[in-house]
């Protein structure tokens, strides 16, 4: 009869006992893992930033406390002003949503004209209304884990810039790889980073100023509001920048002003859409280009998970996930590969 060496059970055992506490202490963090993979976002963007300013003759520590201000002014600062002015909007727009939602069916009958589909009464005004207003409760609420996360990632980030140049030798002493495998995570997460925080964004900027210059000219009501929905619906696939554009058509069109209402779906379609395929050729092709459907899985996983920010850190999580699975099959695939 066989029996198990006392080597393997106390390995099993150990190994049993880092993946208790790692799944404990996993679970107690998950709201706050925005925070985390927020540092280490910043921490792949503003690394070289770091490096030459220590060479220059900065102190490491006036070197951190200079780049956490200014990505804090340079990034954080209009997200948290684009939050409030889209809390603001969300709020009125919940107290108020049934009236509204029943205004644009009531102008609908117009529109079922050019369509030939009842659309109106298909819409259930008070149920719309109150998933809708549930739904923007849910998305304007959590302000603390919000606070909190934002205090974790720059308390994290600190102490990984000023280990920059020690940071990834700490690191690989920890994770269980061949050093070659070890490599290829740091370049695959670092063009992750780089494609899903710099390249998504940028696009997602770019069609949102150019239509907001459309809705600038076709005089639509709230054009800032709605170019900042335009930003944030570039950033999903297969939504796009449709989001903002198509909601505004129909508000604009029920308040009868029918010719600017379809100068803004065309501006939207024609302009805006060329703006992304233009953005995308320039900006993506100088990054690692992420396949549409780990956009739109990571979205919908990363939403749920991190909120707004799941729009970047979704994508991300999902494009890592694959990259482990490369380096599971670099490192036990072949048992005849070598250190």
């Amino acid at each position: 009869m066989k029996t198990i060496s006392s080597q393997i059970i106390r390995q099993l055992f150990v190994l049993i006992l880092i993946l208790t506490i790692g799944t404990l202490i996993f679970s107690e963090t998950t709201p706050y893992l925005s925070g985390i993979l927020g540092a280490v976002t910043l921490y792949v963007l503003l690394k070289k930033l770091m490096t030459k300013l220590v060479d220059k003759g900065w102190k490491v520590n006036i070197s951190a406390f200079f780049l956490m201000g200014t990505s804090f002014l340079v990034i954080l600062l209009p997200i948290m002003g684009v939050f409030l002015m889209l809390g603001n909007k969300i709020k009125k727009a919940s107290e108020n949503s049934e009236e509204i939602i029943e205004s644009v069916k009531q102008n609908l009958n117009q529109l079922e004209k050019y369509v030939g589909f009842d659309l109106a009464s298909t819409i259930n005004t008070s149920e719309v209304s109150k998933s809708l207003s549930d739904y923007l409760q849910n998305f304007i609420g959590g302000t603390f884990t919000t606070v909190m996360s934002i205090a974790i990632m720059y308390f994290l980030l600190y102490f990984m810039l000023i280990n920059y140049n020690k940071l990834n030798t700490a690191i690989y002493k920890y994770i269980p790889l061949k050093k070659k495998n070890y490599q290829l995570l740091e370049q695959e997460t670092t063009a992750m980073v780089k494609a899903n925080a710099l390249g998504i964004p940028l696009v997602a900027i770019a069609q949102g100023l150019v239509s907001l210059v459309g809705f600038l000219i076709f005089k639509a009501e709230n054009p800032f509001f709605w170019a900042v929905i335009v930003t944030i619906g570039s950033m999903i696939p297969f939504i796009g920048s449709m989001l903002g554009t198509i909601p505004l058509f129909l508000l604009t069109y029920s308040n009868g002003d029918v010719f600017n209402a379809w100068g803004i779906l065309a501006y939207g379609i024609i302009f805006v859409g060329a703006t992304d395929n233009l953005i995308r050729l320039f900006v993506l092709q100088k990054l690692d280009n992420v396949h549409p459907l780990i956009t739109l899985f990571g979205v919908i996983i990363g939403i749920p998970l991190f909120g707004f920010i799941g729009l970047i850190f979704g994508p991300l999580l999902v494009s890592l996930f694959f990259v482990l699975i490369l380096i599971y099959k670099n490192e036990y695939g072949n048992d005849t590969s070598t250190s």
